[in-house]
């Protein structure tokens, strides 16, 4: 089956290629620039898109690339449409950062109520991939770990050997998922027949700095030298807070388990 990973020079996109390729799929992936082998392509250039697309004529189109608006929201409508238009498979990832917070957890029926710009670009994303093509899937997940190369871990170790900037906030609440779980939930998803939108994250439920000193743990050093603080204090705007995702429908309709944060530091 031949497959294109739009974003797969990126963190989640590298691991979904990495998958593919184990399993012989054909895999083509893009990338905003001619690296790792990957095809440089503007997603929000229809033109080139097009061209791509027709060209591999993909039975699968896995987008997990991110980006500002035009990428988010502009750039998901044209993979949606020229996927249709080959009649490829096709699976976009989403986020709970569409949602605003709030004690209960989200289930897939909540609707999209971003506070930020990112959110509402991916809220518009949702919008318009399930206008063009009911049969997609739209997977919303959360902060995404597995590496020293995931934005949040990355971000941690900057923090304690004095290269980054910012703090951790406490407030901040999600359902980090692993980057390898995740992938593979995704290719699962692309061979199944569901259609829609499915909440796909980890077990467990962990703040920002709390996940932050996982991480310190994880790689022995002290996670009392980590800055934290409220997302108020981080001056970025306005947040989600507590985001949690409801994945009853995830756990009862895919094989793949999913590890909780805790286990980074086992």
């Amino acid at each position: 089956m031949s497959t294109l990973i739009v974003g797969a020079s990126g963190f989640l996109g590298s691991e979904v290629a990495r998958q593919a390729m184990a399993t012989d799929q054909a895999v083509v992936g893009t990338a905003t620039t001619a690296r790792d082998g990957w095809v440089p392509v503007d997603i929000t250039d229809r033109k080139a898109v097009r061209a791509l697309i027709s060209a591999v004529r993909p039975k699968l189109v896995i987008n997990s690339t991110r980006g500002g608006w035009r990428v988010e929201a502009d750039g998901a409508a044209t993979v949606a449409a020229e996927s249709v238009a080959v009649g490829a498979r096709l699976v976009h990832v989403s986020t709970d950062a569409l949602h605003a917070g709030r004690p209960t957890p989200y289930t897939e029926k909540d609707e999209p109520t971003p506070v930020s710009l990112y959110g509402a670009a991916k809220a518009a994303a949702e919008t318009a991939v399930a206008a063009i093509d009911p049969a997609a899937v739209i997977v919303r997940t959360s902060l995404i770990w597995g590496g020293d190369s995931s934005g949040h871990e990355s971000f941690v170790l900057s923090l304690l050997n004095g290269n980054g900037r910012g703090m951790l906030f406490t407030d901040e609440i999600r359902c980090p998922v692993h980057v390898a779980d995740l992938a593979a939930a995704l290719l699962e998803l692309a061979d199944s027949r569901f259609a829609g939108i499915i909440n796909v994250a980890g077990p467990e439920a962990i703040n920002r700095a709390d996940f932050g000193r996982l991480v310190a743990r994880a790689h022995g050093l002290d996670p009392a030298a980590l800055p934290t603080g409220l997302s108020a204090e981080g001056g970025f705007g306005p947040r989600p807070l507590d985001v949690r995702l409801d994945t009853t429908l995830a756990r009862s309709v895919l094989r793949t388990r999913f590890r909780p944060a805790s286990a980074i530091a086992a």
